[in-house]
């Protein structure tokens, strides 16, 4: 079972990957590390276009995908 860090406003989101045997946790940096693929709502973007990397996993931005998407391009991101 992979463990998916998910922000806390995409709830559709944390209920279809716990459909798919997924384990969701919250978005917070004690997470991250522990995580196997990230998914952001990209509503926060860095405007400045710096970053500072948390963690070694998956980032998927969410904005524009259903639900159903985003569970489609995780388990793409873990095969």
């Amino acid at each position: 079972m992979a463990k998916i860090a998910v922000e806390n406003s995409l709830e559709d989101v944390k209920n279809a990957l716990q459909q798919n045997g997924h384990e969701v946790i919250s978005m917070d940096s004690g997470n991250l590390q522990n995580c196997d693929c990230c998914v952001i709502s990209g509503q926060d973007q860095n405007m400045m276009g710096m970053s500072e990397t948390a963690t070694q996993a998956s980032v998927i931005n969410a904005q524009g995908m259903s639900a159903d998407e985003i569970v489609q391009r995780v388990n793409q991101s873990l095969s």
